[in-house]
């Protein structure tokens, strides 16, 4: 089985993936973490990068400049969108071969918060949606990536909100409780 894991910024996919690869032996693919290994200086995608967004998006070294990326993506959806439709490219490859090297029984999430954005939805056998308060996403970014709450809340309102997971996945993880509430909704309403 494959699980799309989805929802915004500080929602919690995080939590829902440590559970699942702890308590379920699931095989956790992150799409954060493949697009960092994927922005390391010399790859392809840090060539395409160049290419839309110019030289001055890396540094002397040749390392992306992550924080001037976001301020640009933030604030101009064209940017945002041109940045996705190169990223996503890059992210689905590497996680379809993720996929074809795990062993065959072994049961797989996703955690790609932009899962419908890039079309990964369609080789889910189920999505869950994470939701949480803003007020608690915007504590958890905040305290997470070291920004303020006015960056924090540019960056949710440039995404999907609680309403959209809602109509789109298959199942909702309510993450505004503590971890057992969260273990007993996974219980609940996954089928593993």
């Amino acid at each position: 089985m494959i699980l799309g894991i989805t929802g915004s910024s500080g929602a919690g996919k995080s939590t829902v993936c440590e559970i699942l690869e702890e308590k379920y032996n699931m095989k956790i693919i992150n799409a954060d973490k493949i697009a960092r290994e994927l922005s390391k200086k010399g790859t392809r995608y840090i060539a395409d990068i160049i290419e839309k967004f110019g030289k001055n998006i890396v540094d002397e070294n040749g390392e992306l400049k992550r924080k001037k990326l976001a301020e640009i993506i933030y604030s101009d959806p064209v940017k945002r969108e041109e940045l996705n439709s190169c990223t996503f490219k890059y992210i689905k490859e590497e996680i379809e071969k993720q996929i074809r090297q795990t062993e065959k029984n072994k049961d797989i999430a996703i955690d790609a918060p932009l899962l419908f954005e890039s079309g990964l939805d369609k080789i889910c056998d189920k999505v869950i949606g994470v939701v949480s308060k803003k007020e608690l996403q915007l504590d958890r970014i905040v305290a997470r990536d070291n920004v303020d709450y006015d960056h924090a809340n540019m960056r949710l309102d440039a995404q999907q909100d609680a309403e959209f997971y809602r109509k789109n996945c298959d199942m909702i993880i309510e993450n505004n409780y503590d971890i057992e509430n969260i273990e007993r909704q996974i219980k609940e309403k996954v089928t593993l």
